[in-house]
């Protein structure tokens, strides 16, 4: 298997500091996450719930994007459908052209950012701003981002306040929280006013009115689709939901797992354009109807990318997001790259200790780790097995199999103990580069077994 991904957490655990910053910080949101679980009695419940729903709509994507799209369109919205990125892309770019704009302002979208919108935009010369308070600092440091809810969280607010100094002229030295969130949003104010035209995504899409559902916690997406008359919302196919009830599992769902709140502070519904203006809405497959066909990954679909799988994932939170070879990290983003091109993000998979906390905790149960263990199953056939691990693998199932070679190889293995450590620690001993072998005991479990077995008899014959 590739080394990709242990290569890139090698070079993020360099700096310790961070690393144990980051761990720590990502496992208080799971703490808050599963606090807020705990104070509604339902929540195994909602967790059922959802997950039924997801796939009863992943299920009739083709007659509840019918009806979304009848609606939307008597609502009055323009609908456009995308095959592909290609198309996404083209589409965004050909309303833009088509009105001009220049200056264009979007809220977050991790649609736009697996479809390459913001640099295909900017190629063809149109100024795209994010309004998201962590993808606008990664924006400015031409950086992506390394967690679908917190893009920015890997960096410090000593970061954000250099950064600002030297973007925005704020005060040398201030680190401030508070001061550096009133700049960025200094700074914004003008950039809202002056865009052309706005962009969301979608948390949701309802089939039964049309609406489209935007939940955050700055209410940039509000902001940003204000001023314009000229607004984009795009969605992946898997955001459907059929009604409004359905709407209301999720959002009692969604703020609980992603950041431990009981809602985001804005959970905005979007209906009909402006007064005089345009409303587009753009729904994409890239893909995702092609995961229909993996029986066993259909669940990956269920995804509402609240990010509580990262959170708690031992190996995300201590490789960061930057070390997953595919755009998403952490346990979801192992499977959706492994389901979109398995040969090129098959290195991934070493990314897992298959400790199930991610399965645990997800809030529409998506089988996550078995997921992941199935997708190893299929490293061979797909050429990608590491060569070593396979011999190793036949070594142990050949010794195995043979209980008195297995027993003869326990009789001998205490020697190991007193090896010199080259001998020990070397290249087929990965375990070896981050912790000591244990000690082999003098006895083994089967000698103590049958040992005590003869013991006991013999008292029993006393």
């Amino acid at each position: 298997m590739s080394t990709k991904h242990a290569k890139a957490a090698e070079k993020f655990l360099q700096d310790s500091k961070m690393a144990a910053w980051y761990n720590e910080t990502l496992w208080m949101v799971r703490v808050k996450r599963d606090k807020m679980s705990k104070e509604v009695p339902e929540w195994e419940e909602l967790r059922d719930k959802a997950c039924e729903l997801k796939l009863y709509s992943n299920s009739h994507l083709e007659e509840l994007l019918v009806e979304f799209e009848k609606n939307a369109t008597a609502n009055g919205a323009i609908v456009h459908w995308a095959k592909d990125a290609a198309e996404y892309c083209a589409i965004v770019y050909d309303i833009l052209n088509e009105h001009n704009v220049h200056h264009f302002i979007k809220s977050k979208s991790m649609l736009a950012e697996e479809c390459g919108l913001n640099p295909f935009l900017m190629e063809r010369g149109i100024d795209v701003v994010e309004s998201d308070l962590g993808e606008r600092i990664l924006q400015l440091m031409h950086e992506a981002p390394s967690h679908i809810v917190m893009p920015a969280i890997h960096i410090k607010r000593e970061q954000v306040g250099e950064l600002f100094e030297k973007e925005m002229g704020t005060e040398k030295g201030n680190f401030d929280p508070t001061y550096l969130t009133h700049a960025a949003r200094k700074n914004l104010r003008h950039l809202f006013l002056n865009a052309e035209a706005a962009m969301t995504g979608a948390n949701f899409a309802v089939a039964s009115t049309g609406d489209i559902v935007v939940c955050t916690n700055e209410g940039n997406a509000d902001m940003g689709t204000s001023y314009p008359k000229l607004n984009i919302a795009a969605f992946g196919i898997e955001k459907i939901v059929p009604d409004l009830e359905s709407l209301g599992v999720f959002t009692r769902l969604l703020a609980r797992s992603a950041t431990g709140q009981p809602v985001t502070t804005y959970t905005s519904q979007y209906r009909r354009p402006r007064e005089g203006g345009e409303y587009h809405i753009i729904i994409v497959d890239n893909g995702r109807s092609e995961i229909l066909s993996k029986t066993d990954h259909i669940k990956t679909l269920n995804c509402i990318r609240c990010g509580a799988c990262m959170n708690t994932c031992p190996v995300y939170r201590r490789s960061g997001g930057y070390s997953y070879t595919y755009f998403i990290p952490g346990p979801i983003g192992i499977n959706l790259g492994m389901a979109h091109d398995p040969e090129k993000y098959y290195d991934n998979l070493s990314a897992c200790s298959l400790c199930m906390s991610c399965s645990d905790v997800c809030p529409v149960k998506v089988d996550l780790a078995e997921q992941i263990y199935k997708w190893r199953q299929d490293l061979d056939g797909l050429g990608k097995a590491n060569a070593g691990k396979k011999i190793m693998s036949g070594g142990m199932k050949f010794l195995m199999d043979r209980p008195a070679l297995f027993n003869a190889a326990l009789w001998v293995a205490p020697v190991v103990n007193g090896l010199p450590r080259f001998m020990k620690y070397n290249d087929l001993d990965a375990w070896g580069k981050g912790r000591e072998l244990p000690k082999f005991a003098k006895e083994s479990f089967n000698e103590m077994w049958k040992k005590n077995e003869v013991q006991g008899k013999e008292d029993n014959n006393e």
